[in-house]
Order: C-alpha cells, then sequence, then structure tokens
C-alpha cells in the first residue's frame, strides 16, 4: 500500500493542539487594517480552532497529523 500525499498547503495552515483540536489563524488581519478598530486587531492576532463540521475534511487532507 502507498503512502498517502499530505495536503501541503493545507499542513501550512493548520496545527494539532495537544486535546487533538485543530488549529488555525484568523483570516481579515492581511490588508486594509486602518479601517479595522485596535480591538479587532488583537483578536485577529489570537488562533482560532477549527469548527467540528469542517475537522472530518481537514483531516482527510492531512493523514499524518494526528
Amino acid at each position: 500500500m502507498p503512502k498517502i500525499k499530505t495536503h501541503r498547503g493545507a499542513a501550512k495552515r493548520f496545527k494539532v493542539t495537544g486535546s487533538g483540536k485543530i488549529k488555525r489563524s484568523r483570516a481579515y488581519k492581511r490588508h486594509l487594517l486602518s479601517t479595522k478598530n485596535a480591538k479587532r486587531g488583537r483578536r485577529l492576532r489570537k488562533p482560532a480552532f477549527v469548527d467540528e463540521t469542517q475537522e472530518k475534511n481537514i483531516r482527510l487532507l492531512l493523514p499524518y497529523l494526528n
């Protein structure tokens, strides 16, 4: 049986935590930041977790993430 290939784009975007949740970075932090307030900017810095509805799809892209 051949090895399964990891989706390299997904591998750069997601990490797994110790408890097994999938961590992701937040969107909307790249440009047009002057119109966004400071509170929003601080919130965008913090990582988020992948929703449980999408978790199965991410794990298919990353077979060796466990």
